[in-house]
């Protein structure tokens, strides 16, 4: 099931700003843009259609039960508290990544990051995670955090690239991060995501937030 550029009906207070098309560090296109209820029926499919090592990163074991219930929370928010954006192929609209907050505190949102294991290492996590910062801090949100598998080098990798302020090991191999936001380094990566769109394919089409 494809994911349109932009959906037929969106609910009140849908961000449309951060809608838009990058192109990755190997000249492929990606088109982002916030989640929407409409997008259930493809969230779903995603789910079900995953590998094992993908549902293990993401949920930490297997995958949820996919309930209506689940489903409506996945995919209507308020723009706010909760926040996801969505990644497809440009040419096909096939879905390829999610990035997601929830608010757990005050300031505090926990955030997650699933992208398809072909569109890996060209920069996608990065360019979501640049752009859910940039709408945290908008909605007054100054830290992320995140619970992983240790051994999930990738998320990993991407924490460490931001201003990492706590990190150990929990339970079973299992490790919490916090990640403090800087406002201006985050405005500075968003500005790049765009700007590099005029440089050269597969010359870098992201830049990591720091």
């Amino acid at each position: 099931m494809t994911l349109p550029p932009h959906p037929a009906d969106v609910p009140p207070g849908y961000p449309l700003a951060y809608e838009r098309e990058l192109r990755l560090s190997d000249g492929r296109r990606a088109a982002i843009r916030p989640i929407v209820p409409s997008d259930a029926p493809a969230l779903a499919a995603a789910i079900r259609s995953a590998d094992a090592e993908t549902l293990r990163r993401r949920f930490l074991g297997g995958p949820p039960r996919l309930t209506p219930e689940l489903l409506t929370r996945l995919t209507t928010l308020d723009y706010n508290l909760r926040f996801a954006l969505v990644a497809a192929e440009a040419a096909s609209g096939k879905g390829i990544g999610i990035a997601r907050y929830e608010q757990v505190a005050d300031g505090v949102a926990e955030v997650a990051v699933a992208v398809d294991p072909a569109w890996r290492r060209v920069g996608l996590a990065t360019a979501l995670v640049e752009l859910l910062a940039q709408a945290a801090l908008e909605r007054r949100i100054h830290t992320f955090s995140a619970s992983y598998i240790a051994e999930n080098r990738p998320v990993a990798a991407l924490l460490s690239l931001a201003d990492l302020t706590g990190a150990c090991a929990v339970g079973q191999g299992l490790a919490e991060s916090e990640v403090e936001l800087d406002r201006g380094s985050v405005i500075a990566a968003v500005r790049a995501l765009d700007t590099d769109q005029d440089t050269p394919a597969g010359s870098g089409g992201v830049r990591h937030l720091r």
